[in-house]
């Protein structure tokens, strides 16, 4: 019985540990997204990472991308920059990719 409670614990800490990951990862990605699109809006230094920062928070309205693609798409058509939606969605997988080799590289 020991061996099951032992093998459950290590799944419980992988999730965990796994989960801990996702959400460094999604964060890290959405404050690189909120750079990029501060790029394009115009923004510069301090304004620029003001933007990241919102667009981090934006994440917390709800589940999945949804909220933070709704955030930056409205931001972009307000300020007249013409990105589609499939174009940020492919920004943001390959933005999450870099975050993900970034938290990876930092753990080696």
């Amino acid at each position: 019985m020991a061996q099951f409670d032992d093998r459950r614990d290590g799944f419980e800490k992988k999730f965990a540990h796994d989960e801990e990951l996702r959400f460094k990862a999604t964060a890290r990605r959405n404050k690189a997204l909120g750079l990029w699109v501060a790029e394009r809006l115009g923004r510069t230094g301090s304004d620029a990472e003001d933007y990241a920062k919102s667009v981090v928070m934006a994440d917390f309205e709800e589940a999945g991308d949804a909220d933070v693609i709704r955030k930056v798409k409205a931001d972009l058509d307000a300020a007249g920059v013409d990105v589609g939606e499939s174009a940020l969605r492919a920004k943001m997988d390959e933005l999450l990719g870099r975050a993900i080799d970034e938290i990876q590289g930092a753990k080696s």
